[in-house]
């Protein structure tokens, strides 16, 4: 009977990478939350005029977004570049050294804690189905066929930061003028309370000093910012 040398690690594997993409997610929509709640309460404390106040939010969404986009294209198309490299790297090593690289093999199940003749067998029998996947599995730990998407990133990034980003736009545009900043600063707290419980648990942190550290951090922002666009606003008026 051959055994498994990942027992359940497909499963595991696609957990932690869809657990991943969540927390990235989740981040991506903090940071929508925390950039637009500064920027329009900044504004807001400046005028009370709705379109000057839409008008900065919208523009600090869109520019977010497309600034969220591209770092994450740009970073993600680096990492598939460099994984697709350490890919051609392996696959032309097992072309001219394929003996060395099956005794590699052997010493990469031996040191995951199998017994040699059993590493042996395991590396042999991958070896002949497939010696191309088995090292990229083993010694590179990457699925040619599911390499890192930087176009996918991009837009999850975008989604993710949008969707922050709305909530705070609509906290300071929907109240009247008298409760925006109240309204805001109340709606925005809470938010980040949520995003940062939740990217704790998904991180495997405790919740109470994640929350406590963004909701501190996301009032000390928002107050500087009001602060700053008050003293603009009656400089200017």
């Amino acid at each position: 009977m051959t055994m498994d040398p990942h027992p359940g690690e497909p499963h595991d594997a696609a957990l932690a990478g869809r657990l991943n993409w969540l927390r990235a997610g989740v981040l991506g929509a903090n940071d929508g939350i925390v950039s637009t709640a500064g920027l329009v309460v900044g504004v807001a404390g400046a005028t009370t005029s709705t379109g000057a106040i839409a008008t900065a939010g919208v523009a600090g969404l869109v520019a977010g977004a497309v600034s969220m986009a591209l770092g994450e294209y740009v970073s993600v198309s680096s990492q598939r570049d460099t994984e697709k490299a350490l890919l051609e790297k392996e696959r032309g090593e097992l072309a001219e050294f394929p003996e060395q690289e099956f005794e590699e093999l052997v010493a990469l199940y031996e040191a995951k804690g199998l017994r040699e003749a059993t590493a042996r067998q395991v590396a042999r029998e991958l070896t002949d189905r497939d010696a191309f996947a088995a090292h990229a599995d083993v010694e590179l730990r990457l699925d040619p066929d599911e390499l890192t998407n930087p176009w996918q990133a991009a837009v999850a990034s975008a989604v993710a930061f949008t969707t922050g980003s709305l909530l705070p736009l609509a906290a300071i545009l929907l109240p009247p003028p008298g409760a925006r900043i109240v309204v805001a600063f109340v709606v925005v707290l809470a938010a980040l309370a949520g995003t940062g419980y939740l990217s704790a648990r998904l991180g495997g942190a405790r919740p109470r000093r994640a929350v406590l550290r963004l909701v501190l951090g996301g009032a000390a922002g928002m107050a500087v910012t009001y602060g700053i666009g008050t003293l603009v606003g009656a400089g200017t008026g």
